[in-house]
């Protein structure tokens, strides 16, 4: 797909476009994708694991036709994991280079600071996530789980949503051509700062009511048969509700349960087929126990 502008979209546009990619978004969502497009401002989304957070990102950087560049966030990671590295044994092997061919050594003072800046040329520059979305925009920047990562990290990507530039001493400034579209995720594992929040736009995404994610599970996983989709969602539904799961199944798990019933050859659910694929849709020992002991009365139509 071509690249599409921020300034051709219309609202409408929004849910359409996201919608062709197998993404089902609710008035809301569309509305503050919409926004944060128009007006320029990163989106940050919250809510529980497994709800769409990331995927919205993905289907807006297919939507738009742009480059999706994607900084996982991680405790301890920092501002170099993010931004740039020089690659050292390129580095040795040009020094070796030089040597080789006549010395830079051998060309006295000079020619050793010739050297010196050669090493520095933006052929051996690896560029980790942030620069990479600002080399290469238009792009979408995805920051995902960035409530993993500490308060000194929050504040070097404030700085740099600020202004959209970046400078590395030995080149100069780095500034994107056109902001990137930014999306950033968070689990809600910590509370964000007030200054990151204020920066962007903001939406909480919840878990989908049953007709929605009937239809997200009938879009992304056409081959599985219509009443096994159906008996799938709705089970999820009630287990997210009454069993107090430790981790309670996003639409992710919804869509690999659904699957893997598919693969197992199942059409319609029956208990045993439930038990024997749990795997598929829980990941805590203890959420597998209660979820056996509750199918019974899950699966009753």
């Amino acid at each position: 797909m071509s690249a599409v502008t921020s300034e051709a979209l219309e609202l409408g546009d929004v849910a359409e476009r996201l919608g062709a990619t197998g993404y089902l978004c609710d008035p809301e969502l569309a509305t503050v994708t919409f926004l944060a497009l128009k007006m320029g401002r990163p989106l940050l989304l919250e809510g529980e694991p497994g709800t769409g957070k990331t995927a919205l990102a993905e289907a807006v950087a297919e939507a738009l036709g742009l480059p999706l560049v994607r900084l996982q966030c991680y405790e301890g990671i920092d501002a170099t994991q993010a931004l740039y590295d020089w690659d050292f044994p390129r580095q040795v092997l040009h020094l070796r280079a030089l040597e080789a061919a006549g010395g830079a050594a051998a060309a006295g003072a000079g020619g050793a600071e010739e050297a010196e800046k050669s090493l520095y040329d933006e052929r051996f520059l690896l560029a980790r996530p942030v620069l990479a979305a600002l080399q290469q925009s238009p792009a979408v920047l995805l920051v995902d789980e960035v409530d993993r990562a500490d308060d000194e990290f929050e504040a070097f990507l404030l700085e740099v949503l600020s202004t959209y530039q970046v400078t590395i001493p030995e080149l100069g400034t780095v500034r994107a051509a056109v902001p990137p579209v930014v999306v950033l995720t968070s689990n809600r594992t910590r509370e964000l700062h007030d200054a990151l929040k204020r920066r962007c736009l903001y939406h909480w995404i919840d878990h989908p009511a049953l007709e929605r994610e009937v239809a997200i599970v009938r879009s992304r996983a056409p081959e599985v048969a219509e009443t096994l989709t159906r008996q799938v969602v709705e089970v999820v539904q009630r287990l997210r509700a009454d069993t107090g799961l430790v981790k309670p199944p996003g639409v992710a798990e919804t869509l690999d349960w659904a699957r893997a019933l598919h693969h197992l050859g199942t059409t319609e659910l029956d208990l045993a087929t439930a038990a024997a694929s749990l795997g598929a849709l829980v990941k805590y020992r203890e959420d597998a126990d209660r979820v056996r002991a509750a199918l019974d009365r899950v699966l009753a139509p």
